[in-house]
């Protein structure tokens, strides 16, 4: 499956070694941009593109220390006190990002609506899937990969990781039949329709959902739908999938699993009778990287085979 976005070396690159003004134009989600070869110093600021950075050994300048100071993996980032804070997404410091003095921004996703503001500060990169653009979701994991590999001069493991995402797909599509599905969020104690986070995972399936996001009555994720437990119970799907909004520190938090057992009105469905159910890992919701998508899929192959 190739990459929806085209990579093209500019001639200012040496043949023997790297030119420090060195670019390279890369397709993004809001056109070309030129940005450094192999650049230095990074602000990480789109959540999804984290996981794979590190595995690159990028070590940024600036991070959104609120979203991922418990995120396991990440949080040594957080913990760095060389590593400024970004803020969150509701309310960045843009003046420690641009203390950070960054050459190469990676933007958008929760950052999105700031770019204007960013690229003031230094050259910024949306390159985040998305779910609406084509391909989906998933196929925009893949271009997000192999793009952040030419830039940082990892092709060869951003290669290996979009293999990794090919096979857990392949098994997780041979696993799945046309099942019926639930796609949760659990937030605030309540299970809730979380299609507008995670539907996306459905892209490659042969998997049915029983209350797909035109429920939801918008398409915000954020969206509190108040479907009843006797509404999920009434369609009775035979699969749970699951992720938790709260797990990472919100104030009264019950975890999804304690959570669908409090619900008598769960207790004869048949995902809950045949334990048909998949629990998101709790940092999901501020991973959705390539690697935590290929982890569900891994998933969901193991528990449909």
């Amino acid at each position: 499956m190739a990459a929806a976005f085209a990579l093209l070396l500019s001639a200012c690159s040496a043949p023997a070694e790297t030119d420090p003004g060195a670019t390279i134009a890369v397709d993004t989600n809001l056109g070309e941009v030129m940005v450094p070869v192999d650049p230095t110093r990074v602000a990480a600021l789109d959540n999804t593109s984290m996981q794979t950075l590190m595995d690159f050994g990028v070590e940024p300048v600036v991070v959104p220390k609120p979203l991922i100071a418990r995120v396991e993996g990440l949080q040594a980032w957080a913990d760095d006190d060389e590593i400024l804070d970004a803020g969150s997404h509701r309310s960045p410091d843009l003046e420690a990002i641009s203390e950070a003095q960054p050459d190469l921004i990676i933007g958008g996703y929760r950052f999105g609506s700031y770019q204007d503001d960013l690229e003031k500060i230094a050259t910024t990169i949306d390159i985040s899937p998305d779910a609406e653009a084509e391909g989906g979701y998933v196929e925009g994991l893949r271009t997000q990969t192999a793009t952040l590999g030419t830039i940082f001069d990892q092709q060869a493991r951003a290669d290996e990781l979009i293999a990794e995402l090919d096979a857990a797909v392949a098994d997780a599509t041979a696993a799945t039949n046309g099942q019926t599905v639930f796609l949760g969020v659990t937030t605030a104690g309540k299970l809730d329709n979380g299609a507008g986070r995670i539907g996306r995972i459905l892209e490659p399936l042969n998997l049915v959902d029983v209350f797909s996001e035109e429920h939801l009555g918008s398409t915000s994720h954020h969206n509190n739908s108040g479907l009843a437990p006797e509404t999920i119970a009434q369609a009775n799907p035979d699969w749970l999938i699951v992720f938790e909004q709260d797990a990472l520190g919100s104030d009264g938090y019950v975890p999804s699993r304690e959570v669908i057992e409090g619900q008598e009105a769960l207790k004869n469905t048949t995902f809950v009778k045949e334990g048909q159910i998949i629990y998101l890992p709790a940092d999901f919701y501020v991973t959705e990287s390539i690697q935590a998508y290929t982890s569900v899929f891994r998933a969901i192959a193991d528990r449909f085979a």
